[in-house]
């Protein structure tokens, strides 16, 4: 599994899994199979795939520990910027089809509409973590400061649960809420409860 991971080819292989959901969203623009309503078929579905991007972007860390294979770490860096990726395409696809690229009238739904804003402010907090995410930035930052900073994730994801769950809700589709949900708290919980044990750990040396 180390040899595999840490082959040459990895990364080129992930970046082409990483873009074929956006080239099979695009053959169903183009060939007309994404149902009656094709825009938000498609701004639905990028919208669904930067939440994908993120829990296997957050899945990471745990995967490498569970499996033991440090080599999984290499891949956190383009995961993070695919789900850049897909919410700014997510974005312009709804700024674009919903919107006419009428810049007054996104404001004004993004302020009327809570569920647009909370996913905006999800892509804001994102901004800084995609450009600091290069060595060079974690050098000019230094490493505390910068693990600091993209603490953030646990706040995008938060946001973008709520809202998925806030665009579901008004359709009373729950069912795929509930399974992000669950894959999120996983991830979450299983940081909190090592950082609870670490915590413990030193205080019990500290102790003895």
């Amino acid at each position: 599994m180390k040899n595999l991971l840490l082959h040459p080819a990895a990364k080129p292989l992930l970046f082409v899994l990483a873009l074929l959901p956006l080239a099979s969203l695009a053959y169903g623009v183009v060939f007309d199979t994404l149902g009656a309503n094709p825009a938000e078929a498609l701004i639905r579905g990028l919208g669904d795939w930067t939440l994908r991007m993120l829990c296997l972007t957050l899945a990471i860390t745990p995967l490498r520990q569970w499996f033991k294979q440090p080599a999984l770490a290499r891949f956190r860096r383009m995961l993070g910027l695919f789900t850049f990726f897909y919410g700014c395409m997510h974005l312009l696809s709804y700024a674009w089809l919903d919107m006419g690229l009428e810049f007054g009238d996104i404001a004004r739904d993004i302020a009327k509409r809570p569920f647009i804003l909370v996913g905006f402010t999800a892509l804001l907090l994102m901004l800084p973590l995609a450009l600091t995410s290069f060595n060079r930035a974690i050098k000019a930052l230094g490493a505390k400061r910068w693990q600091l900073l993209h603490r953030l994730v646990y706040a995008v994801v938060l946001l973008g649960l709520l809202h998925f769950f806030w665009m579901r809700a008004g359709k009373n589709n729950f069912a795929e809420v509930g399974i992000y949900a669950a894959i999120v708290a996983l991830l979450l919980g299983w940081r909190l409860f090592k950082a609870w044990g670490g915590r413990r750990v030193s205080r019990v040396a500290a102790i003895g």
